[in-house]
């Protein structure tokens, strides 16, 4: 019976991205985010490659079409005109074809294509997909540096929450402060009318959201004019965690790929980023806390980005035996692991998208960094935990940690995909 309905999960799973799919890329889930996101697709495209591995590669493609020549991977590609989603192109202001927004996401893109390459049983395709490839990642690595670090600090700002995935984070809540309500944009927002306000960003967040967008635009999208006029500006420890581990990854490509200069480089911003993410490290609160660039302050609040250098291979094992042990204390407070904010802290909120619920790939992504430490107990507890969130609560876009449920959108791409990388890696 158990076996009949893991394969029954496994094919709905599948289902998803199939029914997501807009002709080789995905959408988050339908109407709710009609578009391609930037780390959603890294995800789904490692989920795709559990059962249709060219598909997997036209995900990745099909995002690099939003890529700018100066190396930006947008946050959104615009590939095709919907009304069900704002700020759609409109608000951008985008020259580029396909139109996409003018920030970024976390870079997850060189993690899931090493993934793809290693895991490959078309290896002639894979081969031939990672050669197109690699120049691209490259790219978009020393635009992370110039355009984000140009300082050479070994932390890498972002300009916007949105840029972070964690739009709402409590993490944001003093610097987004600065951000004043006042926009050139008219507002008019689709998400609260598909999915129940009290999990969704504040009318107030959107229209700070928006005045940046709108200084942004302002600036013309120019690198150096957006990190000048920023009135939000942060070393978000997700960002940087995930791009400390994507820059391993994209290490190994370059063994294969690369040069012997292109490996120097990638090893020095290594080098850097790896003894910079030391700093944030913040034992009062057992995990690593953000920057805040404007204010030059540490920001004290616990999120589960703080445990994602795990995923970066960038805490010691001191550091990652006390994370551990405050994923500990956290599960003292609630009934499921991980959420997105500390449990104890006042701004909680079990159902308002991160400043409590639980994501999947944040999920998978801290199971991935404790079981590289040597925790494998609680590696495969949060695994676990995370396979049956999804099998009670469906392949929601988020889980209330306090019971369980699915909250947000339902039948989300990325989920369906960690649901099939989790089973795809038990029964291996």
């Amino acid at each position: 019976m158990s076996d009949h309905s893991d394969q029954t999960r496994t094919e709905r799973a599948r289902a998803t991205l199939r029914a997501n799919d807009r002709g080789g890329y995905c959408v988050p889930t339908a109407r709710l985010y009609p578009f391609q996101w930037n780390w959603d697709s890294a995800f789904v495209a490692m989920g795709w490659a559990t059962f249709d591995e060219p598909r997997a590669w036209d995900e990745i493609l099909s995002l690099l079409r939003g890529q700018w020549d100066d190396g930006l991977i947008p946050h959104i590609v615009f590939h095709a005109p919907s009304d069900d989603y704002f700020p759609g192109p409109d608000v951008w202001q985008i020259h580029h074809t396909p139109p996409t927004s003018g920030i970024t996401q976390p870079p997850v893109l060189a993690t899931a294509a090493r993934q793809l390459l290693e895991r490959a049983k078309d290896h002639a395709l894979a081969e031939a997909r990672m050669a197109t490839l690699y120049p691209r990642l490259l790219l978009n690595h020393r635009w992370w540096q110039q355009a984000r670090d140009p300082a050479r600090t070994g932390l890498v700002a972002t300009l916007h929450p949105w840029e972070t995935g964690m739009d709402n984070s409590p993490a944001w809540d003093a610097a987004m402060a600065r951000v004043p309500t006042t926009t050139e944009t008219v507002i008019r927002r689709r998400d609260t009318a598909h999915v129940d306000p009290a999990m969704r960003p504040r009318a107030e967040d959107y229209q700070r959201f928006i005045h940046l967008v709108d200084v942004f635009r302002g600036a013309g999208w120019a690198p150096d004019r957006m990190l000048a006029a920023s009135p939000f500006k942060v070393a978000d420890i997700g960002t940087n965690a995930i791009l400390l581990r994507a820059e391993r990854d994209l290490l190994a490509l370059a063994e294969r790929f690369g040069s012997a200069a292109e490996r120097a480089e990638i090893a020095a911003r290594i080098a850097g980023m790896q003894a910079a993410i030391q700093r944030l490290w913040d034992p009062g609160l057992g995990l690593f806390t953000c920057l805040d660039l404007i204010g030059n302050a540490p920001v004290r609040v616990g999120t589960s980005a703080g445990f994602l250098p795990l995923y970066g291979r960038a805490a010691t094992a001191e550091q990652a035996a006390v994370m551990a042990g405050t994923m500990q204390a956290w599960a003292q407070r609630v009934a499921w692991l991980v959420p997105s904010t500390d449990p104890a802290h006042p701004s909680f909120e079990p159902l308002r998208y991160w400043r409590g619920p639980i994501w999947a790939v944040v999920n998978w992504m801290i199971a991935d960094g404790l079981a590289q430490a040597g925790n494998a107990g609680l590696a495969a507890h949060i695994r676990d935990t995370t396979r049956r969130l999804i099998e009670a609560g469906g392949l929601s876009e988020y889980f209330d940690p306090t019971d369980g449920r699915g909250v947000g959108g339902a039948d989300f791409s990325w989920t369906a995909a960690i649901y099939l990388l989790l089973t795809d890696a038990a029964a291996g």
